[in-house]
């Protein structure tokens, strides 16, 4: 009866699928872009999932525009710390995708967000890569 715990208790059955499906293959995917009002500012991201069926989705396709969004807002210059570079070593959280807060929903970060979607879709999903562009920059 008690539906805050019941969230809390699908929460952590998500996440621990999601540590599950870490080890596995993420081969298919897509290409995300993303222009900011203006056309000053734009991203794409390369997100990857396992199968092609994931990556013609619509919760998979909006994850990739969030995401997207994300790069184009926050101007992350890494995935996570295991994309920085040997010797890149005063790399700070907020430069990392990853450990952002989500611009949409700052209780959480990236890295939560795209853990919730692989327990939506019961799929790996990685972020590969991203490229942020500015006019100008």
């Amino acid at each position: 009866g008690d539906l805050a715990k019941a969230e809390s208790l699908l929460n952590e059955k998500g996440l621990a699928s999601a540590a599950k499906k870490a080890g596995r293959s993420t081969s298919e995917g897509l290409v995300v872009s993303y222009i900011h009002t203006g056309g000053r500012v734009g991203s794409l991201v390369e997100l990857n999932c396992e199968t092609d069926f994931v990556a013609r989705t619509d919760e998979f396709e909006a994850l990739g525009r969030n995401l997207a969004m994300q790069v184009a807002a926050m101007s992350p210059i890494h995935v996570d710390r295991d994309s920085v570079p040997e010797g890149e070593d005063d790399v700070k959280d907020e430069q990392l995708l990853m450990e952002q807060e989500y611009i949409r929903d700052s209780s959480m970060k990236i890295s939560d967000l795209v853990k919730e979607s692989i327990g939506k879709l019961g799929e790996n999903i990685r972020i590969k890569r991203f490229s942020r562009f500015e006019l100008g920059g």
